[in-house]
Protein backbone atom coordinates (compact mmCIF):
# COMPACT_ATOMS: atom_id res chain seq x y z
CA UNK A 1 0.00 0.00 0.00
CA UNK A 2 0.96 3.64 -0.21
CA UNK A 3 1.56 4.20 3.48
CA UNK A 4 1.23 7.98 3.20
CA UNK A 5 -2.28 7.69 1.71
CA UNK A 6 -3.33 4.90 4.08
CA UNK A 7 -2.19 6.86 7.15
CA UNK A 8 -3.66 10.17 6.02
CA UNK A 9 -0.20 11.66 5.62
CA UNK A 10 1.01 10.63 9.07
CA UNK A 11 3.86 8.54 7.64
CA UNK A 12 6.08 9.06 4.57
CA UNK A 13 5.99 6.84 1.49
CA UNK A 14 9.74 7.22 0.99
CA UNK A 15 11.16 3.93 2.34
CA UNK A 16 14.33 5.51 3.74
CA UNK A 17 12.29 8.04 5.71
CA UNK A 18 9.76 5.40 6.81
CA UNK A 19 12.53 3.35 8.43
CA UNK A 20 13.08 6.11 10.97
CA UNK A 21 9.51 5.71 12.28
CA UNK A 22 9.15 1.96 11.86
CA UNK A 23 8.03 1.37 15.46
CA UNK A 24 5.21 3.91 15.12
CA UNK A 25 4.20 2.40 11.77
CA UNK A 26 4.07 -1.03 13.38
CA UNK A 27 1.81 0.21 16.17
CA UNK A 28 -0.45 2.09 13.74
CA UNK A 29 -0.78 -0.86 11.39
CA UNK A 30 -1.68 -3.35 14.10
CA UNK A 31 -4.24 -1.01 15.66
CA UNK A 32 -5.78 0.32 12.43
CA UNK A 33 -5.55 -2.73 10.15
CA UNK A 34 -5.63 -0.89 6.80
CA UNK A 35 -6.47 -3.02 3.78
CA UNK A 36 -3.71 -3.32 1.14
CA UNK A 37 -4.35 -2.58 -2.52
CA UNK A 38 -5.55 -5.80 -4.17
CA UNK A 39 -3.21 -5.18 -7.09
CA UNK A 40 -0.17 -5.29 -4.83
CA UNK A 41 -0.72 -8.23 -2.50
CA UNK A 42 2.24 -10.10 -1.07
CA UNK A 43 1.46 -13.17 -3.19
CA UNK A 44 1.30 -11.11 -6.38
CA UNK A 45 4.53 -9.25 -5.67
CA UNK A 46 6.27 -12.46 -4.60
CA UNK A 47 5.65 -13.96 -8.04
CA UNK A 48 6.35 -10.70 -9.87
CA UNK A 49 8.43 -8.17 -7.90
CA UNK A 50 8.92 -5.91 -10.95
CA UNK A 51 6.73 -3.08 -9.54
CA UNK A 52 9.08 -2.79 -6.56
CA UNK A 53 12.24 -0.76 -6.24
CA UNK A 54 14.88 -1.40 -3.58
CA UNK A 55 13.42 -1.21 -0.03
CA UNK A 56 16.36 1.00 0.97
CA UNK A 57 17.28 3.46 -1.77
CA UNK A 58 20.17 5.45 -0.38
CA UNK A 59 21.96 3.73 2.53
CA UNK A 60 24.63 5.79 4.21
CA UNK A 61 26.84 2.73 4.73
CA UNK A 62 26.93 -0.71 3.14
CA UNK A 63 29.06 -3.19 5.06
CA UNK A 64 29.85 -6.64 3.69
CA UNK A 65 31.36 -9.67 5.38
CA UNK A 66 33.84 -11.95 3.64
CA UNK A 67 34.27 -15.67 4.28
CA UNK A 68 31.45 -15.92 6.81
CA UNK A 69 30.49 -19.50 5.91
CA UNK A 70 33.04 -22.25 6.51
CA UNK A 71 32.17 -24.06 3.28
CA UNK A 72 32.78 -20.87 1.30
CA UNK A 73 36.17 -20.43 2.98
CA UNK A 74 36.96 -24.02 2.06
CA UNK A 75 35.98 -23.67 -1.59
CA UNK A 76 38.16 -20.56 -1.95
CA UNK A 77 41.12 -22.26 -0.28
CA UNK A 78 41.31 -19.49 2.32
CA UNK A 79 41.64 -19.86 6.08
CA UNK A 80 38.53 -19.41 8.23
CA UNK A 81 39.00 -15.93 9.78
CA UNK A 82 39.45 -15.36 13.51
CA UNK A 83 37.28 -12.24 13.38
CA UNK A 84 34.89 -10.79 10.77
CA UNK A 85 36.47 -9.70 7.49
CA UNK A 86 34.78 -6.44 6.50
CA UNK A 87 34.70 -4.58 3.20
CA UNK A 88 32.24 -2.09 1.71
CA UNK A 89 30.00 -1.68 -1.30
CA UNK A 90 28.90 1.69 -2.68
CA UNK A 91 25.33 2.96 -2.67
CA UNK A 92 25.25 3.75 -6.40
CA UNK A 93 25.22 -0.02 -7.03
CA UNK A 94 21.84 -0.54 -5.25
CA UNK A 95 19.09 -2.10 -7.41
CA UNK A 96 15.64 -3.55 -6.87
CA UNK A 97 14.39 -7.14 -6.66
CA UNK A 98 13.65 -7.40 -10.40
CA UNK A 99 16.13 -4.94 -11.89
CA UNK A 100 18.37 -6.17 -14.68
CA UNK A 101 22.07 -6.68 -13.93
CA UNK A 102 24.21 -5.38 -16.83
CA UNK A 103 27.53 -7.23 -17.08
CA UNK A 104 30.58 -5.01 -17.62
CA UNK A 105 32.93 -8.00 -18.21
CA UNK A 106 32.80 -11.76 -18.75
CA UNK A 107 34.00 -12.53 -15.20
CA UNK A 108 30.99 -11.52 -13.08
CA UNK A 109 29.93 -13.84 -10.27
CA UNK A 110 26.94 -14.35 -7.95
CA UNK A 111 26.80 -14.34 -4.12
CA UNK A 112 23.41 -14.64 -2.40
CA UNK A 113 23.36 -13.08 1.07
CA UNK A 114 21.05 -12.22 3.94
CA UNK A 115 21.07 -8.44 4.37
CA UNK A 116 20.48 -6.78 7.74
CA UNK A 117 18.79 -3.36 7.63
CA UNK A 118 19.63 -1.15 10.61
CA UNK A 119 16.70 0.60 12.25
CA UNK A 120 17.79 2.19 15.52
CA UNK A 121 21.24 3.80 15.33
CA UNK A 122 24.00 3.18 17.85
CA UNK A 123 27.64 2.68 18.78
CA UNK A 124 29.22 -0.01 20.95
CA UNK A 125 26.13 -2.21 20.71
CA UNK A 126 26.33 -5.34 22.84
CA UNK A 127 25.54 -8.56 20.98
CA UNK A 128 22.67 -9.33 23.35
CA UNK A 129 21.08 -5.98 22.42
CA UNK A 130 21.65 -6.22 18.67
CA UNK A 131 18.06 -7.18 17.77
CA UNK A 132 16.84 -3.83 19.14
CA UNK A 133 18.78 -2.08 16.38
CA UNK A 134 17.53 -4.22 13.47
CA UNK A 135 14.71 -2.85 11.32
CA UNK A 136 14.53 -6.17 9.49
CA UNK A 137 16.10 -8.45 6.92
CA UNK A 138 15.99 -8.67 3.14
CA UNK A 139 17.51 -10.79 0.39
CA UNK A 140 20.62 -9.48 -1.35
CA UNK A 141 23.08 -10.33 -4.09
CA UNK A 142 26.72 -9.27 -3.86
CA UNK A 143 27.54 -9.41 -7.58
CA UNK A 144 31.31 -9.46 -8.03
CA UNK A 145 33.56 -8.68 -11.00
CA UNK A 146 36.25 -11.21 -10.16
CA UNK A 147 39.08 -10.08 -12.45
CA UNK A 148 39.23 -6.61 -10.89
CA UNK A 149 38.51 -7.98 -7.42
CA UNK A 150 41.53 -10.25 -7.47
CA UNK A 151 43.89 -7.84 -9.26
CA UNK A 152 46.74 -6.46 -7.22
CA UNK A 153 47.90 -7.17 -3.71
CA UNK A 154 45.93 -6.52 -1.62
CA UNK A 155 42.84 -7.28 -3.65
CA UNK A 156 40.36 -4.52 -4.54
CA UNK A 157 37.00 -5.75 -3.30
CA UNK A 158 34.87 -2.61 -3.02
CA UNK A 159 35.06 -1.20 -6.55
CA UNK A 160 34.79 -4.64 -8.15
CA UNK A 161 31.53 -5.21 -6.26
CA UNK A 162 29.97 -1.80 -6.95
CA UNK A 163 29.22 -1.65 -10.67
CA UNK A 164 25.75 -0.57 -11.76
CA UNK A 165 23.04 -2.84 -10.25
CA UNK A 166 25.64 -5.05 -8.52
CA UNK A 167 23.71 -4.76 -5.24
CA UNK A 168 20.10 -5.89 -5.81
CA UNK A 169 18.10 -6.08 -2.57
CA UNK A 170 14.50 -6.79 -1.60
CA UNK A 171 11.84 -7.65 -2.33
CA UNK A 172 10.94 -5.88 0.94
CA UNK A 173 12.14 -5.56 4.53
CA UNK A 174 10.83 -8.35 6.75
CA UNK A 175 10.70 -7.48 10.45
CA UNK A 176 12.01 -10.11 12.85
CA UNK A 177 8.62 -10.70 14.50
CA UNK A 178 7.47 -12.26 11.20
CA UNK A 179 10.14 -14.99 11.47
CA UNK A 180 9.90 -17.98 13.82
CA UNK A 181 13.68 -18.53 13.70
CA UNK A 182 15.20 -15.30 12.33
CA UNK A 183 18.80 -16.50 12.58
CA UNK A 184 18.17 -19.91 10.95
CA UNK A 185 16.73 -19.51 7.45
CA UNK A 186 17.22 -21.51 4.25
CA UNK A 187 19.19 -19.52 1.65
CA UNK A 188 19.51 -20.44 -2.04
CA UNK A 189 20.53 -19.05 -5.41
CA UNK A 190 19.74 -20.50 -8.82
CA UNK A 191 20.60 -19.69 -12.43
CA UNK A 192 17.93 -20.50 -15.01
CA UNK A 193 16.34 -22.87 -12.49
CA UNK A 194 19.57 -24.70 -11.57
CA UNK A 195 20.42 -24.41 -7.86
CA UNK A 196 23.99 -23.14 -7.44
CA UNK A 197 23.96 -22.22 -3.72
CA UNK A 198 22.05 -23.82 -0.86
CA UNK A 199 22.66 -23.46 2.89
CA UNK A 200 21.16 -22.13 6.11
CA UNK A 201 21.97 -18.79 7.68
CA UNK A 202 22.69 -20.56 10.96
CA UNK A 203 25.86 -21.83 9.20
CA UNK A 204 27.42 -18.37 9.53
CA UNK A 205 30.76 -18.33 11.35
CA UNK A 206 29.94 -14.96 12.93
CA UNK A 207 26.24 -14.60 13.63
CA UNK A 208 24.28 -11.40 13.12
CA UNK A 209 24.43 -10.11 16.71
CA UNK A 210 28.21 -10.64 16.67
CA UNK A 211 28.54 -8.73 13.39
CA UNK A 212 26.49 -5.78 14.67
CA UNK A 213 28.55 -5.64 17.86
CA UNK A 214 31.83 -5.86 15.93
CA UNK A 215 30.95 -3.13 13.44
CA UNK A 216 29.49 -0.76 16.02
CA UNK A 217 32.71 -0.81 18.03
CA UNK A 218 34.27 1.16 15.16
CA UNK A 219 31.44 2.78 13.21
CA UNK A 220 28.20 4.35 14.32
CA UNK A 221 25.48 2.24 12.73
CA UNK A 222 22.77 4.49 11.34
CA UNK A 223 19.17 4.04 10.24
CA UNK A 224 19.09 2.47 6.78
CA UNK A 225 22.62 1.08 6.86
CA UNK A 226 22.95 -2.36 5.27
CA UNK A 227 25.04 -5.33 6.39
CA UNK A 228 25.64 -8.06 3.80
CA UNK A 229 26.33 -11.02 6.07
CA UNK A 230 28.33 -13.28 3.74
CA UNK A 231 27.64 -15.96 1.15
CA UNK A 232 27.69 -19.76 1.39
CA UNK A 233 29.57 -22.10 -0.95
CA UNK A 234 28.65 -22.42 -4.60
CA UNK A 235 30.00 -19.26 -6.22
CA UNK A 236 31.23 -19.47 -9.81
CA UNK A 237 34.79 -18.28 -9.22
CA UNK A 238 35.68 -21.33 -7.11
CA UNK A 239 34.43 -23.91 -9.60
CA UNK A 240 36.73 -25.91 -11.86
CA UNK A 241 36.47 -24.60 -14.47
CA UNK A 242 35.26 -21.24 -13.23
CA UNK A 243 31.70 -20.33 -14.17
CA UNK A 244 30.34 -16.82 -14.56
CA UNK A 245 27.06 -15.08 -15.30
CA UNK A 246 26.10 -14.73 -18.95
CA UNK A 247 23.69 -12.40 -20.75
CA UNK A 248 20.26 -14.03 -20.85
CA UNK A 249 20.61 -15.76 -17.46
CA UNK A 250 17.91 -15.34 -14.82
CA UNK A 251 19.47 -15.13 -11.36
CA UNK A 252 17.00 -16.10 -8.62
CA UNK A 253 17.92 -15.47 -4.98
CA UNK A 254 15.70 -16.73 -2.16
CA UNK A 255 15.75 -16.73 1.63
CA UNK A 256 13.11 -18.51 3.67
CA UNK A 257 10.52 -16.04 4.96
CA UNK A 258 12.11 -13.05 3.23
CA UNK A 259 11.01 -13.45 -0.38
CA UNK A 260 12.72 -13.78 -3.75
CA UNK A 261 14.85 -11.64 -6.08
CA UNK A 262 14.52 -12.35 -9.81
CA UNK A 263 17.20 -10.46 -11.71
CA UNK A 264 17.73 -10.86 -15.45
CA UNK A 265 21.34 -10.67 -16.61
CA UNK A 266 21.97 -8.34 -19.54
CA UNK A 267 24.85 -6.70 -21.39
CA UNK A 268 26.25 -3.37 -20.23
CA UNK A 269 26.83 -0.69 -22.85
CA UNK A 270 30.43 -0.72 -24.11
CA UNK A 271 30.93 -4.04 -22.34
CA UNK A 272 32.93 -7.06 -23.48
CA UNK A 273 29.88 -8.72 -25.03
CA UNK A 274 28.69 -5.60 -26.79
CA UNK A 275 32.16 -5.15 -28.28
CA UNK A 276 32.21 -8.78 -29.40
CA UNK A 277 28.82 -8.41 -31.07
CA UNK A 278 29.91 -5.37 -33.10
CA UNK A 279 33.43 -6.43 -33.97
Amino acid sequence: MDIADASGGRFPSNPDQALACLTDIHTWYRSTGPIPDDEHTIDTLASDPSPLGPPVTNPGQIFAVGLNYADHSQETGLTVPDEPLIFTKFASSIAGPAHAIPLPTETCDWEVELVVVIGSPGRDIAAENAARHIAGFCVGQDISERKAQMAGSPAQFSLAKSHQAFTPIGPWITTLDELATPYDLAITASIDGETVQSARTSDMIFDIPTLISHLSKVCELRTGDLIFTGTPAGVGYSRNPARYLRPGNLLTSKIEGLGVLRNAVTVAQNSWSAVQCTS
